[in-house]
């Protein structure tokens, strides 16, 4: 048995006449990106290397690990210094900004300095020699640093404030967008009828040749059963965020602990509410990227009544003795066929 996800309004106009089944791949941002597509005649053919460039540009802007892109000069810049931002940049910094002050801190982009901390930065990781979780004297100095720190976006100018050492981290969106880039790129050249990845993040739309949605998995948590559910990708996008993705352990003052990659940026500790996996399905994946992680971060409670006041489609999983339990808002069930 298995749960199908179908959105509400399906176009069945199929591609154009002539159309043709087209895939395109590559590497980006530390994985691989996909694309299917119905490419109607006479559309060039060489859409794959476009999108690879516009991939290429936006990790050149938005590379947490790259020293030279604009994100990490911005993080090195001192303080009290404005910085003039790309528009693919300005677009997605001002949307996590927006999600920071929805969800009173639960999500923030400017947490990188905790993410360092806890070793799932690009330089003193965890899974290194030498690594020490940090101590909580550690933790309690940069949270009380980060309370001293006031980021400020002017969105007439397109200018972002470096108040000081503050750590821009967009890894929790930029995939996200740029999945829905991959899509832009698609649209802009005529093709419709697609679906489009990147490291498991997705968009589609339109149909297929044989006049069927692009159906796909939601992403399971590995070694722990739950119920299969496929989602027909028409006008939607899907994320999903998991503790089970980087994690490692250690012996903390509560006992041996397991520290997820998704830090709570309002304690400055790792998550510890259960939560294995959130999933949101929204029309754009920048949002259900960085929303799927905001509410991995509020847990259960505070999460789905975000989700509910927001009418957003979301799931959670929660880790009960060995398995896992679901949770589902009504804009997730009124999916459901």
């Amino acid at each position: 048995m298995r749960n199908v996800l179908v959105p509400a309004d399906i176009d069945p106009t199929p591609p154009p006449a002539g159309s043709v089944l087209l895939d395109a791949a590559g590497a980006t941002m530390g994985t691989t990106w996909s694309a299917r597509m119905m490419v109607p005649a006479g559309v060039r053919s060489n859409l794959g290397e476009q999108m690879q460039r516009e991939l290429d540009g936006i990790v050149g802007e938005m590379s947490h690990w790259d020293p030279d892109s604009t994100l990490g000069r911005y993080n090195r810049a001192p303080a009290g210094s404005w910085h003039a931002l790309p528009r693919r940049f300005m677009e997605v910094v001002d949307y996590a900004m927006a999600v920071a002050t929805d969800t009173g801190g639960a999500y923030d982009p400017f947490a990188g300095s905790l993410v360092n901390l806890w070793g799932f930065g690009p330089t003193g990781r965890h899974d290194e020699a030498g690594f020490e979780p940090p101590s909580p004297g550690s933790v309690q100095a940069l949270m009380a640093a980060r309370a001293r720190q006031h980021p400020r976006l002017d969105r007439k100018s397109g200018k972002l404030l470096q108040p000081g050492n503050l750590q821009l981290d967009l890894s929790s969106v930029a995939k996200g967008y740029a999945v829905d880039r991959l899509a832009w790129c698609l649209e802009q050249h005529g093709v419709r009828h697609y679906v489009v990845e990147i490291g498991g993040e997705l968009r589609g739309a339109g149909m297929k040749p044989d006049g069927q949605p692009w159906w796909v998995e939601l992403e399971s948590v590995p070694g722990l059963a739950a119920v299969a559910t496929v989602a027909a990708l028409h006008g939607l996008a899907i994320a999903t965020s998991g503790d089970y993705r980087r994690h490692f352990a250690y012996s903390g003052t509560l006992g041996d602990t397991q520290a997820s990659h998704t830090i709570d940026p309002r304690t400055g500790y790792p998550i510890a509410n259960d939560v294995a996996s959130c999933t949101v399905l929204h029309p754009r994946c920048m949002a259900g990227d960085a929303l799927s992680t905001a509410i991995t971060v509020l847990g259960r409670e505070a999460g789905l009544a975000f989700a509910e006041e927001r009418k957003l489609a979301a799931r959670l999983l929660l880790r009960r003795a060995g398995g896992l339990e679901e949770f589902t808002t009504s804009a997730y069930r009124a999916l459901l066929q």
